[in-house]
């Protein structure tokens, strides 16, 4: 492939999921990450991309898609019925880990009377209990996102690879019979460290999640302890999931907050 194609499929697919990590690109390309690097280096001259630690992201989307404002008006009130069903499943004072998912950030306002330690590369919920003396927070090293209010590459992963914790709390593209998958591959490396560093795993996924398949494979379902969804969750996806050993808990309607 020439160097010229190469750089337009990088762009493209930046496009479409707005940032990425070197051994995503490499893959996507079939390139080598030093082919791959030097190609980005090509680019963000052009002004079309930014480099980050361990990755590149987009530097004029095309669309506001992958903010966190934005992505936090899709099934609001799904996600605010599963951030309710979601802190019930947490004890008091445990450590609780939560990525930078938007309906997880909903789960994080329903923690505060628990008072658990949470461990998060989310800038919201980070912001959210700044100023809450009763829950401690425990903010992961990497760059920021600032769109999507997340810590992302290598310093984000080392993070949740050297402590441990009682909860994982989390979110993902979607869920199949084959596991679930998420659509960047830098959250994919952050949270497989979240998964290894957690006793319990616990996948909030409103109703739009079940049955569908993302860009990357996260985990197998073996791995997941619990899935949290909506009352709008087809009961064929929530009997597939209980059928292979997944908890399923579905937030009742009136739990709309």
């Amino acid at each position: 492939m020439q160097p010229e194609e190469r750089q337009r499929r990088i762009e493209d697919y930046l496009q479409k999921v707005e940032f990425a990590s070197l051994d995503e690109l490499s893959e996507r390309v079939d390139a080598s990450t030093s082919t791959v690097r030097r190609d980005l280096q090509i680019l963000e001259t052009k002004g079309a991309v930014k480099r980050t630690h361990g990755g590149a992201r987009l530097v004029n989307p095309r669309s506001d898609e992958f903010t966190f404002s934005t992505r936090d008006t899709h099934q609001l009130s799904e996600k605010e019925s599963i951030g309710r069903a979601c802190a019930e499943q947490v004890q008091a004072n445990q450590s609780v880990i939560l990525d930078a998912g938007t309906t997880i950030y909903h789960v994080a306002r329903y923690l505060e009377a628990k008072a658990p330690q949470i461990i998060t590369n989310s800038l919201p919920i980070a912001n959210h209990f700044a100023l809450n003396n009763r829950v401690e927070v425990v903010v992961s090293g990497g760059v920021i996102y600032p769109r999507l209010g997340v810590l992302v590459g290598p310093l984000a992963v080392r993070a949740f690879s050297e402590i441990h914790a009682d909860v994982a709390v989390m979110s993902s593209g979607g869920i199949t019979l084959a596991g679930i998958s998420n659509s960047h591959g830098l959250l994919i490396e952050i949270q497989r460290a979240m998964i290894q560093a957690a006793r319990k795993v616990i996948f909030c996924l409103d109703h739009t999640k079940l049955g569908r398949q993302s860009l990357s494979p996260l985990c197998e379902l073996d791995v997941v302890d619990m899935v949290v969804t909506d009352s709008k969750a087809s009961p064929e996806h929530v009997a597939m999931l209980r059928q292979n050993g997944v908890v399923v808990v579905v937030a009742e309607r009136d739990a709309l907050g």
